[in-house]
Formats: structure tokens, sequence, C-alpha cells
């Protein structure tokens, strides 16, 4: 009988491991998966991380759009990080210039870098930003505040369905990592 029951614990004990084993490597297989996942759908709304090209677009006065901006903080980050404008009213073709304002809240000088996103996230191919604080580390010193632009334009090429896009950053603090490497 004792090993009737040690045999079923053994036969147990390795579908548990196998069963452990397939969950890890599901767990560690879901990163590239999501990453082709959003880049086959445009989820996410991930945009380019240099500026665009200045081109002439024809300006599409007859359709008007809305682009709101959204700003928020890593957990991490020490700072004040908002938008000037809130929601701006825009016409395909056309440049507009927003501007962002950002203050280090330590006393201490931090590097932070802005992390953009669109949604909704098949907009992200039409929203191009010639110029804008994201393409690189800001380096904060103590109290300091910047206000920070960014110059963009959407491709009148965007699908007429879309009515709002929103342009949303998220601020992170590298200063760590920075002095680390």
């Amino acid at each position: 009988m004792n090993d009737d029951v040690d045999s079923k614990n053994a036969k147990l004990v390795r579908r548990l491991v196998i069963i452990v084993v397939a969950m890890f490597g599901f767990g560690f297989a879901l990163v590239p998966i999501y990453d082709v996942l959003c880049d086959i759908t445009g989820l996410n709304g991930k945009v380019g991380s240099s500026a665009a090209k200045e081109t002439v677009y024809p300006i599409d006065k007859s359709r008007e759009m809305t682009v709101e901006f959204m700003t928020s903080l890593n957990e991490t980050t020490p700072m004040v990080f908002r938008s000037e404008t809130a929601k701006l009213k825009v016409h395909p073709g056309e440049y507009y210039r927003v501007n962002f304002y950002a203050e280090n809240a330590t006393d201490k000088t931090m590097i932070a870098q802005a992390i953009p996103s669109i949604s909704p996230g098949l907009a992200a191919e039409f929203f191009k930003k010639t110029e804008c604080f994201c393409f690189t580390e800001q380096t904060f010193k103590p109290r300091e505040s910047k206000t920070m632009p960014v110059r963009f334009v959407i491709d009148p090429k965007l699908p007429p369905e879309y009515k709002t896009i929103t342009l949303a950053y998220t601020f992170f603090d590298k200063t760590e990592k920075t002095h680390k490497n």
C-alpha cells in the first residue's frame, strides 16, 4: 500500500513540476508575443523615438479633429509634469506646437525621460512629431522647471473615422540607471 501511495505521489510531483516549468516558459514568452501582437494590430500606440522629417502636407480645412494631451509620472519619479494645453482642435496637414511643463521636485539633479504613446494605436503612424522633448533624456537641476515644446502634424491620410487622438507621456526617473552605466 505504501508503494502505491509513493508511486501516486511521485507521479503527482512530476506533473506539478511540468506544470510549473510550462507556466514559467509561458510567462517568459509573453513579452515577445505581446510585442509582435502590438506590431501587427497597432495596439499600445507606440510611437517613434526620433523626429519625423518636416513635410509639406495639404491642409484639410474641412476636417477638424481633437488632440488630447495627457501626462503621468512613473510611481518613483519625483516631478511635477503637465501639459499646458489639455485639448486642441486641429486640421490634418497643419503643424501645431504645444508646451509641456516639468519640474524636478527634489534637491538633487535628476535625469528623466518621457515615453510617449498614442491612442487609438492605429493612429500612431499618422501622428508625426518634428520636435519633442521625448526624443532625449532631460537633465533637471535641483528644483529646476522647464517648458518643453512638441511640434506635430497629423498626416491627412489618417482615415476619417478618427475624430480624437490622445497623446500621452509618462516621465521616468533614469538618474540611478544613468549613473550606474
